[in-house]
Order: C-alpha cells, then structure tokens, then sequence
C-alpha cells in the first residue's frame, strides 16, 4: 500500500519558480545571450512559466526551445517496441548562446545525459547550465543542477510526481511512498 505526501503546493511551486528565475538572471547578469530549453514534457511547461517570470522582471524576451529527448534515452528499447517520438522545436541558433535546460524532476542524472546529447546535435552552446523543480538524489552520473526548485532526500523505491496545470491538473509535487514501487 502506498502513502502520498504533499511535498509543494501550488503557491509553493510558484515561490520557487519565481526564485529560480532571479537566481538565472543574477547568475547571467540579465538575458544577453540566455535560451531556455525545457525537456519534454513537466520541463517544457516549467520552461515556459520561467520564461514568463523572466519577462516580467527583464522586460526582455527569452528564445524557448522544446527537446525530446526519447531516441536519446538509454532505455529506449525498454520503453516499448515503438516509442512515442514529439517534436523537438528550438528555433534559434544554439551555437554561442547559455542554454538553461529545464527538467521537472532530477533524479539518476540519465534524462539530463540524454537531453546533452539531443542539445549537441543543434550546435555548440557557449555553456548549458540546468534548472530542475525537484532534486531528489541518487545520481547515477556526474551531473548537478544549479538552479534548485527544492531538494529532498528519498529512497529509491519511492516515487516524485510533478503535477501542473498545463497538463489538465493542478500544481503540486507528491512523494509517493510504500511497497510495490519501482524505481524509473
């Protein structure tokens, strides 16, 4: 039986957007030359709100780019016989632009690994640095976000659900716990 716990609340995950968005513009020094890259699909929604908080601080527009990251995956093969393929859209030259690439949940480091790969296929950035809503632990590769909606220690078997309005729910973060959970 498992057990859900409430990790963020709807304003709660606005507070942190809002607070990842100062930290990107104070880390760049504003948007000269900054890009958002959100990762199909928690991340693309994500992407979009930073963009909009972005705006309303800077008043200056963002380029936004969407990445599938499915064929890049090293476990494509186990996602099914015929994977779903979505488009990846970044309609802006990659080369010389700071790439914030933007994930909902960071947890192995596998997607983010993917995801580098997909972005290199575009071009060489002048740096890529990663924003993630949810770090929860357990890298399974050298990788490390700098921007951090919240960080939070779990187990392996437990699961971080990222739910957003933008998926036809409502915004909140669950941590989902007990038997008969596997890790993905």
């Amino acid at each position: 039986m498992s057990k859900e716990i409430t990790l963020m609340d709807e304003k709660e995950v606005n507070r942190v957007l809002t607070r990842m968005a100062h930290q990107i513009l104070e880390r760049n020094k504003g948007v000269e030359g900054l890009a958002l890259v959100g990762i199909r699909t928690g991340g693309v929604f994500l992407a979009q709100r930073l963009k909009g908080k972005i705006m309303h601080t800077e008043q200056a527009d963002v380029p936004m780019g969407v990445l599938d990251i499915t064929l890049y995956r090293d476990d494509w093969s186990m996602i099914g016989r015929q994977p779903l393929v979505h488009k990846t859209e970044i309609g802006f030259p990659v080369e010389d632009q700071k790439i914030i690439l933007v994930d909902d949940v960071l947890f192995t480091g596998r997607t983010i690994r993917a995801a580098l790969d997909a972005l290199m296929d575009f071009g060489r950035p002048k740096g890529v640095e990663l924003a993630v809503l949810v770090d929860r632990g357990h890298r399974e590769l050298p990788i490390e976000p700098q921007y951090v909606g919240k960080k939070i220690n779990t187990a392996c078997s437990e699961r971080v659900n990222v739910f957003l309005k933008e998926a036809g729910g409502e915004d909140k973060v669950i941590l989902e716990t007990g038997t008969g959970l596997e890790k993905r």
